[in-house]
């Protein structure tokens, strides 16, 4: 199976660039209400994963005391505990699987290490348990 059948295109992600502010990433993460977006550079390729705790503890540690001393403040200086792994367009389902079972959601990277897009860890699930369903059910 391609991984494709999977993808949320990047047109329909919500993602941060590098170089937007610390306040812009948190407005957006706010908006969508997302506590993980990825994040690329100006060329399109994955940087890695913010966090709202990146965020948040970035604040703290730099001891910013109102919400407009992060607009000087660009998301790529902002420590990340861990990013996301992406995983190539052509990959296996199993290597999909495998790097899902400990992220949300799985960013999708072309050959240039262009970000395309992501797999969301629910998205796999509700395949999986669809073709439980029908297999239990003699459909398959």
């Amino acid at each position: 199976m391609n991984i494709l059948f999977f993808l949320k295109p990047k047109s329909e992600v919500a993602y941060l660039y590098d170089d937007y502010s610390m306040r812009q990433a948190l407005e957006k993460m706010e908006y969508y209400r997302y506590s993980a977006v990825p994040i690329i550079n100006r060329n399109g390729n994955y940087v890695g994963t913010i966090t709202e705790g990146d965020l948040l503890w970035s604040l703290k540690n730099m001891g910013l005391q109102t919400l407009h001393e992060s607009e000087a403040i660009p998301l790529r200086t902002v420590k990340r505990r861990w990013d996301n792994a992406p995983v190539n367009v052509q990959c296996n389902i199993e290597e999909l699987m495998q790097t899902s079972l400990n992220q949300n959601f799985v960013p999708v990277i072309d050959d240039n290490q262009t970000f395309i897009g992501i797999v969301t860890r629910k998205q796999i699930m509700n395949y999986f348990y669809d073709t439980y369903k029908r297999t239990e059910k003699g459909d398959a």
